[in-house]
C-alpha cells in the first residue's frame, strides 16, 4: 500500500507540474492560433476565387458590348470649290459596327449642312462604291449625280425630312450642296467634316480642291 501511494503522490505531482494553468493556456492560445491561421487562408483563397470570377465575367461583358457597339469609317472625302465660289463635298460612309444608326447631323467646318442640301445612294449588297468620287453641279444635283454615277447603277435621294439610317454592315455614297462658308480663298485649305449620331461624333479632315 505504501508503495501504491507514493506512485499515486508522485503522478498527481507530475502532472501538477507538466499540466500547470499557465501551461494549459498557453497550449490552448496555441491550438486557437493555428486553426485561425487555417482559416485565414481559406478565406483568402475563396476571396482570390470569387475575385477571379468577376474579373472574368466583366472581361467577357466588356468585350461583348464592344462587338455590339456602333463605328462609322468615312472614306474618300472630298470638298470642292469652283471659281464662282460654288462648294460642295462628297464621301463614303461605312457601318462597321455591330448596330443600326441614325446620322443626326452632318457639319462642314463646323457649321450644320441643310438637309435639303444632303444627296445619298445607299449601296445594296452587291454594289461597289465608285473608286473615285467626282465633282457635281450644285444645280439640278440629283440628275447630275445619276447621270455621271450611272454605269454603277446609283440611286441618289433626297434627305430633306427623311431619316438618315445606315443599319450594321451597310455604306452610303454622300453629296453635300450649298456650301456657302466656303470660298474661293479657301482652296486649298484644311477642313472638317463631322457626321453626328445619337452616340458619337466621327471626323476626317480633306484640302478644299478646284473645281468646274
Amino acid at each position: 500500500m505504501t508503495y501504491k501511494a507514493t506512485y499515486f503522490s508522485l503522478s498527481i505531482l507530475m502532472f501538477s507540474k507538466t499540466t500547470s494553468g499557465d501551461e494549459y493556456m498557453r497550449l490552448l492560445n496555441s491550438s486557437r492560433r493555428g486553426l485561425s491561421v487555417v482559416v485565414t487562408t481559406l478565406i483568402i483563397l475563396v476571396v482570390s476565387v470569387l475575385l477571379a470570377t468577376v474579373v472574368t465575367f466583366y472581361a467577357i461583358n466588356v468585350v461583348t458590348t464592344r462587338v455590339q457597339e456602333e463605328d462609322l469609317k468615312i472614306t474618300e472625302l472630298h470638298v470642292w470649290c469652283t471659281s464662282s465660289g460654288d462648294a460642295s463635298a462628297a464621301f463614303v460612309i461605312t457601318n462597321t459596327g455591330g448596330r443600326d444608326v441614325v446620322v443626326d447631323k452632318i457639319t462642314v467646318r463646323g457649321r450644320r449642312v441643310d438637309p435639303q442640301y444632303v444627296y445619298y445612294w445607299k449601296l445594296a449588297s452587291n454594289q461597289t462604291p465608285p473608286n473615285e468620287l467626282v465633282w457635281v453641279a450644285s444645280e439640278n444635283p440629283e440628275l447630275y449625280l445619276e447621270g455621271n454615277y450611272s454605269s454603277y447603277n446609283a440611286d441618289f435621294r433626297l434627305l430633306g425630312t427623311n431619316s438618315l439610317v445606315l443599319p450594321s454592315g451597310d455604306r452610303m455614297v454622300i453629296y453635300l450642296f450649298n456650301l456657302s462658308h466656303i470660298s474661293t480663298t479657301d482652296i486649298g485649305v484644311t477642313v472638317g467634316v463631322v457626321v453626328f449620331t445619337a452616340n458619337a461624333q466621327y471626323h476626317k479632315e480633306a484640302n478644299i480642291e478646284a473645281a468646274g
